[in-house]
């Protein structure tokens, strides 16, 4: 019995390590996942901040540079879309919310990438490095930061993203961080179930 209490703190390190390995894994592979968007969401005092981040695929259909004038009009009127933000959030009329400011980053919109974008598209998805003269695959995605002020914040005891799944039907799922008055939770909003309660 002795022997099998000893060797018991090394088989769990094991599985612990075997467990931390896998995590790391999914949350690599999680990062960009076509279908997948994440959004945070902060309300504090008059303050609503969301910060949307979703791959180019969810919102235009393809992750490649707008060469063709399809492609250049699907970048243009999605960008119209994400900046009409009172629409995309469809927030209650009774809290009063009045956009702040807002920003939107991708390399669809002539921004640069991130250096980290830059270093994934130097391997291959087995983390090998690409060989010389292959194209590279880009993982485009589109990032949105808002800031509404609500008058009347108290108004705003759910919001509702119906609206984001229709407007961009690539989007699937939404991993939501929410910190309210009432605490902080996560969950996953989906077209079924779009409402997240304050």
């Amino acid at each position: 019995m002795r022997r099998l209490l000893l060797a018991l703190p090394f088989a769990l390190l094991a599985v612990a390590v075997a467990h931390a390995a896998t995590a790391t894994e999914h949350a690599s592979l999680g990062a960009h996942e076509h279908g997948v968007a994440r959004m945070n969401i902060a309300l504090d005092g008059k303050s609503l901040e969301f910060e949307f981040d979703s791959p180019s695929m969810n919102i235009v259909g393809f992750e490649h540079d707008a060469n063709t004038p399809a492609d250049k009009a699907k970048v243009a009127e999605a960008r119209e879309r994400l900046l009409k933000s009172q629409a995309l959030f469809n927030l209650p009329e009774a809290a009063q919310c009045s956009v702040s400011a807002q920003t939107l980053q991708s390399p669809l919109f002539g921004d640069k990438p991130d250096a980290d974008a830059a270093e994934d598209d130097d391997h291959d998805d087995d983390g090998d490095a690409k060989t010389e003269g292959a194209e590279p695959h880009h993982h485009s995605e589109i990032h949105a930061h808002y800031i509404f002020v609500c008058d009347s914040p108290s108004a705003l005891k759910k919001l509702d993203l119906e609206h984001i799944f229709t407007t961009f039907p690539g989007t699937h799922k939404i991993q939501v961080q929410l910190i309210a008055p009432s605490g902080q939770y996560g969950t996953e909003a989906t077209p079924d179930n779009a409402t997240l309660k304050f």
